[in-house]
């Protein structure tokens, strides 16, 4: 049985039991009748619905979003009788005192919060009930989430009942449709106007027939009867409005209608200005066969927030976006797919299969891209490209045959990484090596002509004895120096190998001797070359053995092996079998254990084209972030083999060389010639391979801007700026690029490589399909918002390092967002219909001149951090700015002069500009971070700009640093938290005012606290302050506080209710006294002693210690009240 929670509207149910029952009073003669009804109806749906979780939502007094909306929105409704009223504080002390828990947040009512809490409830699996007199909320009811609608009539209270069937039933709309009918009818108990004319009825069968109200305009002609057309036609913006003021509040709702208008009006497309700086950013090309992930989430975060920074800041900003054709993935994923439809690849022919291919790019190809826009992405769709597009496939001939003339592209064979599953050769990058448990197989080969004599060899894989050309012994081995040249008779065949003498071979591992299999090892391929061995392939491309494997052809070469084992033991050469664990390729994509195998391949020749990459980093050319990356870049420069670019695939660029069909003559040219130029042939074939796709995009930097033409883009863009990327493919792409730029460009790609870590999850772990543990990134955006996720994944990001994903975090991003949210309403709501003017400096209070000078501060350190790419430094200093100092100190500061405008305008007035200025630096600051949220709050802020993205970065301002009134209100703030601190420790209610003195020997200090009480008397609790020199006047039982330069002193009187507070402690000291006897009494029963656990008697010990403990605690505070 699944848990339940309810879910209470506090206000909705108070204000139905206050009308449905008599007025009562109490003794006191305080009235009752509304907490009576409520706990009535409370506790009888706790008896009907038996729900594990129960919570109480309570309305505040303040306006809410809604109001902005709308400002006449309730704007009908009769204040609350002061009968009803004075009854809401009692209801909630009496939930308090049963230990139910209350919720309210400032600018959303009170349904808001039950429709957030009750979705995310039925996420989590919940079982849901909602109780509230608020038909509105019909539109949570789902299978799981039941609304229920209690109803006073004569008889008594009668609930209404209603799921989503309840809802489809009663209206003939769903749920969610039900708020569109709500927009067309409107509700006068809100004061929603809706559309004139259009009731109940008309309402339900409009959107029953449309589904909402804007498909119902769209479709306006066809509305009927007459008059719900015209007025609809009429009053649609007047509908729209009341459906939202009708919707629970959801912040989600503003990023794909922000997203839009971003792209609509242009505001990430880049175009040459000579007039500007450009700053580019080149976006790591996704694969078209992907699916957004956490690494694409914060790969791409960081770019935007990087791009939208330099944007603010007046770059030109370009951030080049494009996919990835992904050879491998793309041809296993069309031939998965083909292979469903009952099609075989063969059968298609290459043409054939190639048309496949492009049309699922067609149908998939967008669809990481479209997840990535729903990232809040500012990439220049407008120029997105594709690594197998015209352009860019035109750069790959172009650099393929540049290569190739110069002599640094060549065919030969060599040892490669094979993929039989892929059946394709794959690079060293594409290897990923595992530990796996095998064996050393022991075996003996006879010596040539010595009877009995043998030499003993250790192999992982004794399959591949049969391409064995000679056993190699190191030439300083002095037990095996009399066998060098001799030969000896390979096992299981009838050829004879030599013994050769070769340095490779390690004397310490293993028995010193080692079999050379040129043709399968890279290791032994480099021996044959140095001794002219012969290369026999023994493998087939499917790793099946081939027939030089005798009886054994056919078999797959891992059932090769145990056939093979058995025979030698039967002859008596399997010596022993030892365990051994040891590190196995296999291929990234498909996680097949790869074959070396001599093959006839394309190759990049690397040693003369790595050295300008080695020397780019090394001179500083080229900024590797961390540094220390800089480690892991030349251990690869330092052991870079030749790159095999060849791929035996379909889909990809196809290698441009042709082979003429009667002479063999090799022609290397973007065009198929038309005959031999060596024997005039004219059919030419070209070769079947397409090139790996790394190579394509290790010319992404430059390709996308237009090369191989000498494009205006290429001139003004390149070289990039910020190249962000995982570290995970340094190899891969990074060094490529590298390399490629200083030959092709003759400079470097880009000036910084800024690299990030993995995304694990909470345990550490790394994502992945086996472990089950991965977290869409599109889940997380659905239920809390692009702007949580991206800051989730920036906060405590530091360059290079891994880091873990908590939901627990979404969920503090989400809250913070909503902190944003509510504090810029509440600041909109003040200063709505306010003429604010900029105050004189003189006008300006030492508050506001602190938090203009913190924000000025702020300003600067986030800039210095964004310039070093500490972008998780530089959003921590905005969010602690945001929620500590602005919304928790300057904003509940400046209630005091917001509230009362009236007595002092000029005061209000500097208040409201500083709320306004501040709020605008600090989302402007925000904005890269998080963008959506940012963009709505600002636009509404200032109906005059078109868009936060083009708004000017804050700069440090010499005239906003206010040292001085930074110092008084920080001795302020001490105050307020000495005094919150003290009344927590000893359980002063909020409610309770208490005088304050303060007594400090520096004159300074004591002018700070006498100029600016208005800074604290109100967070202080305070009803009276005395600033003061010495302690004249304070009894000596006032309790004290020492705060930073001062001393704080409040009467205890102020603190506690005497009489109260006596009553409370001597019931404490009777419970105390009996809990002693009791325990005093189990501790001197010798029954118990000898009997009990030790960990009980313990236990029971340590209570003791605690009662006389507190009771001595009790007792002091009752001699203290004599």
């Amino acid at each position: 049985m699944a848990d339940k929670i309810m879910l209470l509207d506090g206000h909705s149910l108070l204000n139905r039991a206050f009308y449905g029952l008599p007025d009562l009073t109490n003794a006191e003669g305080k009235h009752t009748n509304a907490v009576l009804g409520f706990l009535n109806i409370m506790l009888r749906y706790v008896e009907e619905e038996k729900p594990t979780h129960l919570l109480v939502a309570f309305d505040r007094k303040e306006p809410t979003f809604r109001h902005i909306k709308y400002k006449e929105y309730k704007g009908t409704r009769k204040p609350m009788p002061a009968e009803l009223h004075e009854q809401v504080p009692l209801m909630k002390e009496v939930l308090k005192t049963m230990e139910i828990p209350i919720i309210t947040q400032a600018g959303i009512e009170a349904d808001d919060i039950l429709g957030t809490i009750g979705k995310e409830a039925e996420e989590a699996g919940f079982d849901v009930a909602i109780v509230s007199g608020d038909r509105d909320l019909l539109q949570l009811a789902t299978k799981k989430v039941k609304i229920k609608i209690p109803k006073t009539k004569a008889s008594g209270t009668v609930t209404e009942d209603y799921y989503e069937e309840d809802v489809r039933k009663l209206y003939g709309v769903s749920p969610t449709e039900f708020i569109d009918m709500k927009g067309l009818m409107g509700d006068t108990s809100d004061n929603i106007p809706g559309v004139p004319g259009i009731g109940e009825k008309t309402a339900a069968k409009i959107i029953k027939e449309y589904h909402s109200i804007e498909n119902a305009h769209d479709h306006i002609e066809e509305v009927k009867p007459a008059r719900a057309k015209n007025n609809l036609q009429e009053y649609y913006d007047q509908g729209v409005m009341s459906k939202e003021l009708a919707k629970t509040y959801d912040p989600k709702g503003l990023e794909d209608r922000l997203y839009k208008k971003w792209l609509d009006n242009g505001y990430f497309h880049a175009e040459v200005d000579r007039s500007r700086k450009p700053f580019t950013i080149v976006m790591p090309p996704p694969n078209i066969t992907g699916q957004l992930h956490m690494g694409h989430a914060l790969d791409n975060t960081m770019q935007d927030i990087l791009i939208r920074y330099k944007r603010m800041q007046g770059y030109n900003a370009l951030w080049q976006p494009g996919t990835d054709h992904a050879s491998i993935a793309t041809e296993v994923k069309v031939i998965q797919s083909l292979k469903e439809k009952g099609i075989d690849k063969a059968d298609l022919g290459r043409e054939g299969f190639l048309e496949k291919c492009w049309e699922w790019r067609e149908e998939y190809g967008n669809r990481i891209i479209n997840q990535l826009k729903k990232l809040g992405s500012s990439a220049d769709w407008h120029r997105e490209r594709f690594t197998m597009d015209k352009g860019c496939s035109d750069a790959v001939q172009e650099v393929f045959i540049k290569l190739y003339e110069k002599g640094y592209i060549y065919k030969g064979s060599r040892i490669v990484n094979w993929c039989p599953v892929c059946k394709t050769s794959i690079s060293d990058a594409e290897v990923e090596h595992e530990e796996q448990d095998g064996f050393f197989w022991h075996i003996n080969y006879p010596v040539v002509g010595e009877e009995g004599r043998f030499v003993e060899i250790a192999t992982t894989r004794p399959e591949t004895l049969f391409g064995d050309t000679a056993v190699a012994i190191n030439p300083d081995d002095e037990r095996y120096k009399d066998i060098v040249g001799k030969m000896l008779k390979l096992p299981m065949t009838d050829r004879e190998i030599p013994v050769i003498a070769d340095p490779y071979v390690d004397k310490e591992f293993g028995t010193g001797c080692v079999k050379i299999t040129p043709a399968h090892d890279p290791n032994d391929f480099e021996v044959g070359k140095r001794h002219n061995l012969e290369e026999i392939v023994v493998i087939n491309d499917d790793a099946t053995m081939n027939k030089l494997a005798g009886k054994y052809e056919g078999m797959d070469r891992y059932e090769c092996r145990k056939a093979l084992v058995k025979d030698l033991e039967e002859a008596g050469l399997l010596v022993k079998v030892v365990p051994h664990s040891h590190n196995v390729g296999t291929h990234d994509r498909c996680g097949t254990t790869v074959e070396p195998m001599i093959k006839q391949q394309w190759f990049v020749k690397m040693d003369e084209m790595i050295k300008p990459a080695v020397e780019g980093v090394k001179n500083g050319d080229i900024q590797l972030l961390p540094k220390r990356m800089e480690k892991t870049y030349f251990n690869w420069t330092d052991n870079i083999r030749d790159w095999c670019i060849s791929r035996q695939l379909w889909w990809g660029h196809r290698i441009p060389a042709y082979y003429c069909d009667e002479c063999g003559e090799m022609v290397v040219a973007k065009e198929a010639p038309h005959k031999c130029p060596k024997c005039g042939c004219t059919h030419m074939t070209q070769d079947p391979d397409t090139l790996d796709t790394w190579f394509s995009s290790a010319l992404w930097p430059f390709s996308t801007l237009g090369w191989p033409e000498k494009t205006e883009d290429l001139d003004y863009f390149y070289p990039n700026d910020v190249l962000v990327t995982g570290y995970d493919i340094i190899f891969f792409w990074v060094i490529r690029m590298i390399f490629s730029g200083y030959e092709q460009m003759g400079k470097a790609p880009f000036h910084t490589v800024l690299f990030h870590g993995l995304v694990r999850d909470s345990q550490g772990r790394k994502m992945s399909k086996s472990l089950g543990n991965g977290i869409d990134p599109l889940e997380v955006i659905d239920k809390y918002g692009a702007d949580a996720l991206r800051l989730t994944l920036i906060t405590g990001n530091a360059p290079g390092n891994d880091m873990r994903f908590y939901w627990e975090r979404v969920e503090s991003s989400r809250n913070f967002a909503n902190k944003v949210w509510n504090a810029s309403r509440f600041i909109m709501m003040n200063l709505e219909g306010a003429e604010i003017k900029t105050p004189a400096l003189s006008e300006l209070k030492a508050a506001d001149k602190w938090i203009l000078s913190r924000v000025n501060t702020l300003a600067k350190d986030v800039t210095e951090n964004m310039d070093k790419f500490e972008m998780g430094i530089a959003v921590q200093k905005v969010y602690d700015f945001i929620w500590d100092e602005f919304c928790d100190w300057y904003i509940e500061i400046t209630k005091v002069r917001t509230y009362n405008k009236e007595n002092d305008p000029a005061s209000a007035n500097a208040a409201f500009w500083t709320l306004k200025t501040v709020l605008t630096e600090a989302l402007k600051l925000l904005h890269p971070f998080m963008p959506f949220i940012t963009e709505e709050i600002f636009c509404t802020l200032h109906p005059e700009e078109d868009t936060i993205m083009l708004a000017k970065w804050p700069e440090y301002k010499a005239e906003w640093n206010f040292p001085a009134e930074e110092e008084m209100v920080e001795h302020c703030k001490d105050l307020v938290k000495g005094v919150r601190n003290l009344r927590t420790e000893m359980d002063v209610p909020p409610s309770r005012k208490a005088k304050i003195f303060i007594v400090s020997d520096d004159a300074k200090i004591r002018d700070t606290f006498e100029s600016n009480k208005e800074v604290y008397v109100n967070l202080a609790g305070a009803s009276e302050i005395a600033v003061q020199a010495d302690k004249t006047g304070i009894e000596e039982d006032a309790v004290s506080v020492v705060i930073p330069g001062a001393t704080l002193y409040l009467p205890l009187e102020d603190l506690v209710d005497f009489e109260k507070e006596k009553e409370r402690l001597l019931k404490e000291q009777a419970r105390l006294e009996k809990e002693l006897a009791r325990s005093k009494g189990m501790l001197s029963n010798e029954k118990f002693l000898s009997k009990a656990p030790e960990a009980k008697v313990q236990e029971e010990k340590d209570k003791l210690a605690g009662y006389e403990q507190m009771m001595a605690q009790v007792k002091e505070r009752l001699a203290q009240m004599k």
